[in-house]
């Protein structure tokens, strides 16, 4: 245990020396399944690539997992390969539109998603020998306020709830609201209103969304983006393609430029929650 704590704090030192600069960290997450969350994040982190930043994404469902599915990558090795030892984690990072690189994790498998201890650990090190540099980590979280969604989320500068309009989404969007506020001290949020039929109709999910938490949480809430429905999205992910790469000029896209415009400006703490090594630490210690 003792050479465990050790080979962390070395790995944080080295990751502290290796990204000097600060690293925006945005976790994605729903609570609901099936609001969008993983097509949020790929796009957002894509139109954050095409301008120019340097962007990783971090697929964080661990079990079912599906960002290289959605965008047609071939992926040889997972995130359970580094947990292993066969590999480092740099070695399966896999390139996607716009320069982008993803941290592919597995699919179809439980023991992923009861990561012991000391596995925790090993994921931990592994983030923290990473050689790769850039700018932002998106983590995209998996679906509920399982204990991994919780500890990215509370480990984040920012917060993206993705929401819908369906009562569902925000009944579980308050839920996983409620949780990281209450039990981790999470108290800024930035809400995605996803597939809306008009700006007013993100406005007015919005709207239902801070009703209940003004009357009953003491939280910060910000919509930050509305997506609009758009039929394009269904034809590009039939295609393995995310809107923004595959229909630039159509709605949705335009919004989640717009969105990645936006997220670039958000600032990084001074604190030590503005560099990555915090976020591990966090991540493991929280």
């Amino acid at each position: 245990m003792i050479n465990t704590v050790l080979d962390q704090a070395s790995g944080l030192r080295k990751m502290s020396q290796n990204n000097n600069s600060g690293v925006k960290v945005i976790a994605v997450t729903g609570g609901k399944g099936g609001v969008g969350k993983t097509n949020v994040s790929l796009n957002t982190a894509i139109a954050l690539g095409q301008q120019g930043n340097r962007v990783l994404v971090l697929d964080a469902d661990l079990g079912l997992a599906n960002c290289d599915v959605m965008l047609g990558l071939r992926v040889e090795r997972n995130l359970s390969h580094v947990l292993s030892g066969e590999c480092e984690l740099d070695e399966i990072l896999v390139e996607g539109p716009a320069g982008i690189k993803i941290v592919p994790a597995t699919s179809g498998s439980q023991s992923m998603v009861e990561l012991t201890p000391s596995e925790h650990a090993g994921l931990i090190r592994a983030f923290s020998e990473l050689n790769t540099e850039f700018d932002i980590l998106i983590v995209d979280t998996a679906a509920g306020i399982s204990d991994m969604v919780l500890s990215f989320s509370r480990a984040a500068q920012d917060v993206l709830v993705v929401v819908c309009d369906e009562p569902t989404s925000i009944t579980d969007a308050y839920a996983l609201i409620k949780v990281l506020s209450r039990e981790h001290g999470v108290y800024k949020f930035k809400i995605v209103a996803n597939m809306v039929r008009s700006l007013r109709e993100g406005q007015e999910l919005f709207a239902k969304l801070s009703k209940v938490t003004d009357r009953f949480l003491d939280v910060s809430m910000e919509l930050v983006a509305t997506i609009p429905y758009d039929e394009n999205m269904r034809k590009s992910t039939r295609r393995q393609k995310v809107i923004v790469e595959q229909f630039p000029s159509s709605p949705a896209s335009i919004a989640f430029k717009a969105l990645a415009t936006k997220a670039v400006k958000w600032p990084i703490p001074n604190q030590p929650s503005g560099h990555l090594e915090f976020f591990i630490e966090k991540l493991v210690n929280g």
